[in-house]
């Protein structure tokens, strides 16, 4: 089936974010009494959104977390990207250099997205096809952001492929019935990701963006 659209996650993915935001992440909760070590936030919620986190937590912990936390901990990521975001190396060079359609599908915040992106300099590369989880009623790992990308961008979902780093974002794309790479090029990638990212139906695994093309290649 020949592909018509890529969608790419974007955290992880576009840009090597995932490490620096689960430190930020760690220090805001250890500072209203929540010990979590950023290594088991990356376990509990890589590829969730923030409000999904959040809930989570506050189930968890039976604990109400302060109205602006999740405030605190947008600003504090935003500043820390400054300092530190830097693309997925090589990224950019698979980009111009892919043939098919492309767009951003993330379970982050619009203006998250567009910044860190921004900062990069990869939102050319997608602009304006930047989509939420923010624009549909469940996010990953249920389908409706990959199927939402699809139908703005006019592309069957059986002719999209999905970029992705995260066990629910490797799950939502499955339930979209789209072909699906596990992408563990990112710093926050450890041993055994990989593996998680097959049991969850990842049909090719890319270790570093330079391989995503023939792994495109090799799914379609």
């Amino acid at each position: 089936m020949p592909v018509e659209l890529i969608i790419f996650d974007c955290d992880g993915v576009l840009i090597d974010s995932e490490a620096i935001a689960c430190q930020v992440d760690s220090r805001c909760l250890a500072e209203i009494g929540i010990t979590m070590p950023a290594e088991t936030i990356m376990d509990r919620y890589l590829g969730i959104s923030a409000a999904a986190m959040c809930a989570d937590i506050e189930q968890r912990y039976r604990y109400r977390l302060p109205e602006d936390f999740a405030e605190t901990m947008r600003r504090r990521i935003a500043a820390a990207f400054e300092a530190e975001l830097t693309a997925i190396p090589g990224i950019a060079t698979v980009l111009d250099a892919l043939p098919q359609r492309r767009c951003v599908a993330s379970s982050s915040a619009p203006d998250r997205l567009r910044h860190s992106l921004s900062l990069t300099g990869l939102l050319g590369y997608f602009d304006p096809h930047v989509f939420s989880a923010t624009q549909v009623v469940r996010g990953k790992p249920a389908p409706d952001l990959f199927l939402f990308a699809a139908d703005a961008m006019q592309a069957a979902p059986d002719r999209c492929v999905v970029i992705e780093d995260s066990v629910p974002g490797v799950q939502a794309a499955v339930a979209a019935h789209m072909r699906v790479i596990g992408f563990t090029g990112g710093a926050h990638c450890r041993p055994g990701h990989a593996d998680r990212l097959r049991a969850a139906g990842a049909v090719a695994i890319a270790d570093a963006a330079r391989h995503l093309p023939e792994c495109i290649r090799a799914v379609i």
